[in-house]
């Protein structure tokens, strides 16, 4: 008798923060084998707030940040009412060549402002979401609805813990593979 491919045996278990009623619900989804909610962004985003310099606290890796250190993602409004993004790492550690990446974002949902479309080489644009946004604007979750990338940024080049696992929580319960976070170094002060 053939098995399902719901199958526990056929299942990718995902590490749980401890939420063991959506554990296998996590494990089906990073199989592919669950369709995945509708991903929710934060209410309202009030754009020249966000504007600023952001320090990349954990990521899912992605090819155009590998070896990049003490990451950083700088905002400014232009006059047009795009964004200018320019995002700054350095090369393998903090002695290693600068890299940058410069692009321009827009406001996709003007309702929220909490979508986005973000382009570093035309024509190619890819979703930035803010799923998570701290009252004062002190920290930010961005993500896309495919759930294929996540940063945790914040605007000091530190974390506190407590706030940081509580972030991986809610990653987490908007179906996230939170084992796929990697904490980004910073420089201290």
């Amino acid at each position: 008798m053939p098995r399902s491919k719901t199958s526990i045996e056929n299942t990718l278990f995902v590490p749980a923060v401890k939420n063991q009623e959506s554990d296998l619900e996590l494990a089906l989804i990073a199989k592919g084998e669950v369709r995945l909610p509708e991903l929710k962004t934060v209410d309202h985003v009030d754009v020249k707030r966000y504007m600023g310099t952001w320090f990349e606290i954990a990521k899912f890796p992605q090819r155009f940040e590998k070896g990049l250190v003490g990451v950083s993602a700088n905002y400014s409004l232009l006059a047009n009412g795009k964004v200018r993004v320019l995002n700054t790492g350095y090369k393998d550690d903090f002695n290693g060549k600068l890299k940058t990446a410069k692009g321009k974002a827009r406001v996709v949902d003007t309702a929220t402002n909490a979508k986005l479309k973000v382009s570093f080489f035309w024509p190619f644009a890819a979703d930035y979401w803010i799923i998570d946004l701290g009252k004062d604007y002190e920290y930010v979750a961005v993500g896309g609805p495919s759930r294929n990338y996540l940063w945790i940024l914040s605007r000091t080049p530190r974390m506190d813990g407590t706030l940081y696992n509580e972030l991986l929580k809610r990653m987490q319960d908007k179906g996230f593979d939170i084992s796929k976070l990697e904490k980004n170094p910073q420089k201290t002060a």
